[in-house]
Protein backbone atom coordinates (compact mmCIF):
# COMPACT_ATOMS: atom_id res chain seq x y z
CA UNK A 1 0.00 0.00 0.00
CA UNK A 2 2.73 2.47 0.87
CA UNK A 3 4.49 1.78 -2.54
CA UNK A 4 0.86 2.39 -4.09
CA UNK A 5 0.71 6.52 -1.90
CA UNK A 6 4.51 6.85 -3.24
CA UNK A 7 3.70 6.46 -6.94
CA UNK A 8 0.86 8.52 -6.40
CA UNK A 9 2.88 11.23 -4.79
CA UNK A 10 5.38 10.68 -7.36
CA UNK A 11 2.51 11.08 -10.40
CA UNK A 12 0.82 14.23 -8.38
CA UNK A 13 3.96 16.31 -8.36
CA UNK A 14 4.81 15.07 -12.23
CA UNK A 15 1.76 16.98 -12.94
CA UNK A 16 2.08 19.83 -11.32
CA UNK A 17 5.41 20.23 -12.48
CA UNK A 18 4.28 19.12 -15.90
CA UNK A 19 1.16 22.03 -16.32
CA UNK A 20 2.11 25.08 -18.11
CA UNK A 21 2.07 28.17 -15.62
CA UNK A 22 0.28 31.24 -16.90
CA UNK A 23 3.02 33.69 -16.60
CA UNK A 24 4.25 31.59 -19.39
CA UNK A 25 1.94 32.16 -21.70
CA UNK A 26 1.19 35.82 -20.83
CA UNK A 27 2.50 38.52 -23.17
CA UNK A 28 4.07 42.14 -22.20
CA UNK A 29 4.10 41.31 -18.22
CA UNK A 30 5.23 43.91 -15.58
CA UNK A 31 8.25 42.84 -13.62
CA UNK A 32 7.60 43.46 -9.66
CA UNK A 33 11.01 45.89 -9.51
CA UNK A 34 9.10 48.21 -12.28
CA UNK A 35 6.73 51.04 -11.49
CA UNK A 36 3.28 50.59 -12.00
CA UNK A 37 1.46 52.57 -14.92
CA UNK A 38 5.14 53.41 -16.31
CA UNK A 39 4.90 54.53 -19.54
CA UNK A 40 7.25 52.59 -21.81
CA UNK A 41 8.45 54.50 -25.49
CA UNK A 42 9.11 51.95 -27.98
CA UNK A 43 12.18 52.97 -30.37
CA UNK A 44 10.11 52.98 -33.82
CA UNK A 45 11.26 50.94 -36.57
CA UNK A 46 14.24 51.80 -38.32
CA UNK A 47 14.21 52.85 -41.87
CA UNK A 48 15.01 49.30 -44.27
CA UNK A 49 17.74 49.71 -46.40
CA UNK A 50 17.09 47.58 -49.46
CA UNK A 51 18.70 44.05 -50.50
CA UNK A 52 19.33 41.62 -53.25
CA UNK A 53 16.00 40.00 -54.25
CA UNK A 54 13.78 42.35 -53.02
CA UNK A 55 10.56 43.71 -55.06
CA UNK A 56 9.54 47.25 -55.26
CA UNK A 57 6.75 49.17 -56.09
CA UNK A 58 7.06 52.00 -58.11
CA UNK A 59 4.10 54.17 -59.37
CA UNK A 60 4.54 57.92 -60.84
CA UNK A 61 1.80 60.16 -61.26
CA UNK A 62 1.76 63.73 -62.67
CA UNK A 63 -1.06 66.23 -63.83
CA UNK A 64 -1.21 64.59 -67.25
CA UNK A 65 -1.31 61.14 -66.53
CA UNK A 66 -0.27 60.55 -70.34
CA UNK A 67 2.77 62.00 -69.42
CA UNK A 68 4.35 59.11 -67.18
CA UNK A 69 2.00 56.29 -68.04
CA UNK A 70 5.26 54.78 -70.26
CA UNK A 71 7.44 54.53 -66.67
CA UNK A 72 4.50 52.57 -65.16
CA UNK A 73 4.99 48.69 -65.42
CA UNK A 74 1.63 48.63 -65.41
CA UNK A 75 0.56 51.17 -68.42
CA UNK A 76 0.59 48.31 -70.89
CA UNK A 77 -1.77 45.82 -69.21
CA UNK A 78 -4.56 48.30 -69.11
CA UNK A 79 -7.38 47.92 -66.14
CA UNK A 80 -6.85 44.65 -65.46
CA UNK A 81 -3.46 45.26 -65.21
CA UNK A 82 -3.51 47.54 -62.96
CA UNK A 83 -6.06 45.60 -60.49
CA UNK A 84 -3.93 42.60 -60.54
CA UNK A 85 -1.04 44.45 -60.11
CA UNK A 86 -2.30 45.54 -56.84
CA UNK A 87 -2.30 41.83 -55.79
CA UNK A 88 0.61 39.85 -54.08
CA UNK A 89 1.24 38.11 -57.39
CA UNK A 90 0.89 40.90 -59.00
CA UNK A 91 3.37 42.89 -57.71
CA UNK A 92 5.46 40.09 -58.13
CA UNK A 93 5.70 39.84 -61.68
CA UNK A 94 4.85 43.77 -62.35
CA UNK A 95 6.91 45.08 -59.19
CA UNK A 96 11.05 46.14 -60.21
CA UNK A 97 13.10 43.20 -58.55
CA UNK A 98 16.41 44.35 -56.59
CA UNK A 99 19.31 42.16 -58.97
CA UNK A 100 22.47 40.58 -57.88
CA UNK A 101 24.21 43.66 -58.72
CA UNK A 102 21.83 45.93 -56.32
CA UNK A 103 19.81 47.57 -59.86
CA UNK A 104 16.48 47.84 -60.62
CA UNK A 105 15.40 48.82 -64.60
CA UNK A 106 12.47 51.09 -65.44
CA UNK A 107 11.42 51.89 -68.34
CA UNK A 108 13.21 54.84 -70.02
CA UNK A 109 15.05 55.99 -67.28
CA UNK A 110 17.11 52.34 -67.51
CA UNK A 111 19.10 50.84 -64.37
CA UNK A 112 19.13 52.49 -61.21
CA UNK A 113 21.04 51.42 -58.37
CA UNK A 114 19.28 50.91 -54.96
CA UNK A 115 21.23 48.67 -53.15
CA UNK A 116 21.60 49.86 -49.45
CA UNK A 117 19.41 53.31 -49.87
CA UNK A 118 16.11 53.44 -48.32
CA UNK A 119 12.58 54.07 -50.12
CA UNK A 120 12.24 57.44 -49.74
CA UNK A 121 16.16 57.54 -50.83
CA UNK A 122 14.85 55.64 -54.01
CA UNK A 123 12.11 57.93 -54.25
CA UNK A 124 14.16 61.15 -54.48
CA UNK A 125 16.86 59.75 -56.54
CA UNK A 126 14.35 58.72 -59.07
CA UNK A 127 12.38 61.64 -58.92
CA UNK A 128 15.70 64.09 -59.52
CA UNK A 129 16.39 61.89 -62.50
CA UNK A 130 12.90 62.60 -63.84
CA UNK A 131 13.06 65.83 -63.26
CA UNK A 132 16.95 66.35 -64.56
CA UNK A 133 16.07 64.53 -67.87
CA UNK A 134 12.71 64.51 -68.71
CA UNK A 135 10.60 67.34 -67.31
CA UNK A 136 10.05 70.49 -65.60
CA UNK A 137 9.09 71.51 -62.18
CA UNK A 138 5.42 72.80 -63.37
CA UNK A 139 5.00 69.05 -64.13
CA UNK A 140 4.40 68.46 -60.60
CA UNK A 141 5.91 64.76 -60.59
CA UNK A 142 4.79 62.40 -57.84
CA UNK A 143 6.37 59.71 -57.07
CA UNK A 144 5.71 56.99 -54.56
CA UNK A 145 8.05 53.90 -53.46
CA UNK A 146 7.18 50.62 -51.72
CA UNK A 147 7.86 46.92 -51.13
CA UNK A 148 5.87 44.58 -52.85
CA UNK A 149 4.10 44.00 -49.55
CA UNK A 150 6.05 43.14 -45.62
CA UNK A 151 7.62 39.81 -46.22
CA UNK A 152 8.39 37.75 -43.17
CA UNK A 153 8.46 33.83 -42.27
CA UNK A 154 7.45 31.93 -38.94
CA UNK A 155 7.73 28.68 -38.06
CA UNK A 156 7.66 26.59 -35.06
CA UNK A 157 4.71 26.85 -32.44
CA UNK A 158 2.55 28.96 -34.16
CA UNK A 159 -1.22 28.50 -35.58
CA UNK A 160 -0.08 28.83 -39.02
CA UNK A 161 3.77 28.59 -39.63
CA UNK A 162 4.98 29.47 -43.53
CA UNK A 163 5.96 33.03 -45.45
CA UNK A 164 3.68 35.62 -44.67
CA UNK A 165 3.03 39.00 -46.43
CA UNK A 166 1.12 42.31 -44.98
CA UNK A 167 0.48 45.28 -46.94
CA UNK A 168 1.71 47.62 -44.32
CA UNK A 169 5.04 49.72 -43.74
CA UNK A 170 6.00 48.48 -40.33
CA UNK A 171 5.49 45.14 -39.14
CA UNK A 172 6.06 44.37 -35.05
CA UNK A 173 6.81 40.77 -33.50
CA UNK A 174 3.85 40.37 -31.41
CA UNK A 175 1.54 41.50 -35.35
CA UNK A 176 3.50 38.77 -36.67
CA UNK A 177 3.00 36.06 -34.21
CA UNK A 178 -0.60 37.18 -33.84
CA UNK A 179 -1.19 36.96 -38.20
CA UNK A 180 0.33 33.30 -37.83
CA UNK A 181 -2.06 32.65 -35.24
CA UNK A 182 -0.95 32.73 -31.95
CA UNK A 183 1.83 30.97 -30.38
CA UNK A 184 0.39 27.15 -29.02
CA UNK A 185 0.59 26.40 -25.28
CA UNK A 186 3.35 24.69 -25.71
CA UNK A 187 5.35 27.42 -26.98
CA UNK A 188 7.87 29.41 -25.62
CA UNK A 189 7.49 32.68 -25.23
CA UNK A 190 10.52 33.49 -23.47
CA UNK A 191 13.01 32.84 -26.66
CA UNK A 192 11.41 33.92 -29.67
CA UNK A 193 14.46 33.58 -32.06
CA UNK A 194 14.38 36.14 -34.72
CA UNK A 195 17.09 35.03 -37.40
CA UNK A 196 17.98 39.06 -39.64
CA UNK A 197 19.72 39.37 -42.86
CA UNK A 198 22.24 42.13 -42.77
CA UNK A 199 25.01 43.38 -45.15
CA UNK A 200 27.87 41.87 -42.85
CA UNK A 201 25.66 38.28 -42.76
CA UNK A 202 23.12 36.68 -40.60
CA UNK A 203 22.34 37.71 -37.04
CA UNK A 204 20.10 36.37 -34.44
CA UNK A 205 18.19 37.19 -31.38
CA UNK A 206 15.72 36.08 -29.10
CA UNK A 207 13.28 38.12 -27.50
CA UNK A 208 11.43 37.57 -24.36
CA UNK A 209 7.19 38.44 -25.73
CA UNK A 210 6.43 37.70 -21.93
CA UNK A 211 8.49 40.73 -20.80
CA UNK A 212 6.87 44.23 -21.47
CA UNK A 213 10.04 45.94 -21.99
CA UNK A 214 10.66 44.36 -25.13
CA UNK A 215 9.26 47.24 -26.63
CA UNK A 216 12.43 48.81 -26.16
CA UNK A 217 14.37 45.96 -28.35
CA UNK A 218 15.90 46.60 -31.69
CA UNK A 219 14.15 43.02 -32.78
CA UNK A 220 10.72 44.03 -31.39
CA UNK A 221 9.57 45.71 -34.95
CA UNK A 222 10.55 43.21 -37.78
CA UNK A 223 12.33 43.92 -40.86
CA UNK A 224 11.27 42.43 -44.45
CA UNK A 225 12.31 38.57 -44.95
CA UNK A 226 12.68 38.11 -41.04
CA UNK A 227 12.70 34.46 -39.88
CA UNK A 228 10.53 34.07 -36.93
CA UNK A 229 11.21 30.37 -34.86
CA UNK A 230 9.14 29.35 -32.02
CA UNK A 231 10.86 26.92 -29.67
CA UNK A 232 8.74 24.00 -27.68
CA UNK A 233 8.29 23.95 -24.12
CA UNK A 234 9.92 21.24 -22.56
CA UNK A 235 6.35 20.24 -21.77
CA UNK A 236 5.29 18.93 -25.19
CA UNK A 237 8.00 16.45 -24.81
CA UNK A 238 6.74 15.36 -21.35
CA UNK A 239 3.61 13.94 -23.01
CA UNK A 240 1.74 14.63 -19.65
CA UNK A 241 -1.04 17.51 -20.59
CA UNK A 242 -0.90 21.05 -20.93
CA UNK A 243 -3.06 21.89 -17.97
CA UNK A 244 -3.41 20.20 -15.21
CA UNK A 245 -6.97 18.54 -16.09
CA UNK A 246 -5.46 17.08 -19.11
CA UNK A 247 -2.62 15.97 -16.24
CA UNK A 248 -4.74 14.34 -13.95
CA UNK A 249 -6.41 12.45 -16.78
CA UNK A 250 -2.89 11.55 -17.53
CA UNK A 251 -2.35 10.26 -13.84
CA UNK A 252 -5.78 8.13 -13.97
CA UNK A 253 -5.05 6.60 -16.94
CA UNK A 254 -1.18 5.50 -15.67
CA UNK A 255 -3.00 4.59 -12.10
CA UNK A 256 -5.41 2.14 -13.90
CA UNK A 257 -2.77 0.70 -15.91
CA UNK A 258 -0.13 0.19 -12.75
CA UNK A 259 -3.59 -1.30 -10.65
CA UNK A 260 -4.56 -3.75 -13.60
CA UNK A 261 -0.78 -4.62 -13.70
CA UNK A 262 -0.32 -5.39 -10.38
CA UNK A 263 -3.49 -7.36 -9.69
CA UNK A 264 -3.05 -9.53 -12.90
CA UNK A 265 0.81 -10.17 -11.22
CA UNK A 266 -0.77 -10.99 -8.03
CA UNK A 267 -2.99 -13.13 -9.40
Amino acid sequence: MNKFLLIFAFLMSLSFGSCIPIKDLTYLQQKEEEVPEKVIVAQGAKPYRLQTNDVLSISLKAIDPKLVAIFNASSASGDNGVQNQNSESGLYFNGFRVDDHGNIRIPILGEINVLGFTLEEVRLKIEKQLLEDYFKKEANIFVNVKLSGFRYTINGEVGSTGTKTLFQDSVTILEAVANAGDITMVGNRKEVTIIRKTPTGVAMHDVDLTDRNVVNSPYYYLQPNDYIYVKPLKQKSWGTGKTGLESLGTIITVLSLVTTTYLLLRN
